[in-house]
């Protein structure tokens, strides 16, 4: 049901998508959903945070496999990025982010996700730094921010079908930064 709902977000639009539209993408009548989901906000919500769990916890579940700094820091980047224009994880979180400024609820579930963004970022930097591995340009909240920040920048270049600026591209731009502001060639 939940998949059900991320698709249907993604057709017609968080403001846009209705009741019928998530039943027929699942396959069963409005009546059947209802039954599930009483409240399609409640479903909505939900679609919208499966997709942010690959941006925060699946992604601590894949750093916990490396201990060296500079190797998280590269993973780090590289799956914060969106595969390609029509990703559906970061098309939802787009339409998220447009309904963020109408919507208390998807408000704080992008702030939290920033947040713990942040925060994994912050810790690979500050043990990077503890360890003598990476000389941080400035402090480590300054620079996991604007690490969050560009990933999402980038991330909507790509989704927004940018000609030269691709997955890859994306991803070294952000390693451009990360390396200046780590004073780590971050070779890996």
């Amino acid at each position: 049901m939940i998949e059900a709902a991320r698709r249907a977000i993604i057709r017609h639009g968080i403001d846009g998508v209705q009741l019928s539209h998530v039943a027929e993408e699942a396959g069963l009548t409005s009546g059947a959903v209802l039954y599930h989901y009483p409240d399609l906000s409640e479903l909505l919500v939900e679609a919208q945070h499966a997709g942010m769990e690959r941006f925060y916890e699946q992604r601590l579940r894949r750093l916990a496999d490396f201990t060296d700094p500079v190797e998280k820091l590269v993973v780090t980047i590289r799956s914060g990025l969106p595969t390609g224009p029509l990703d559906p994880d970061v098309r939802l979180l787009n339409e998220l982010g447009g309904a963020a400024g109408r919507n208390r609820v998807y408000g704080v579930l992008l702030t939290s996700l920033y947040d713990r963004q942040v925060s994994m970022y912050q810790a690979i930097l500050d043990t990077g730094a503890a360890l003598g591995v990476f000389r941080l340009s400035a402090d480590s909240l300054t620079i996991a921010r604007n690490l969050v920040a560009l990933e999402d920048a980038y991330g909507y270049r790509i989704t927004a079908r940018h000609p030269v600026i691709d997955p890859a591209e994306a991803a070294e731009l952000i390693l451009s930064y990360a390396r200046a502001a780590t004073g780590n060639d971050l070779s890996h």
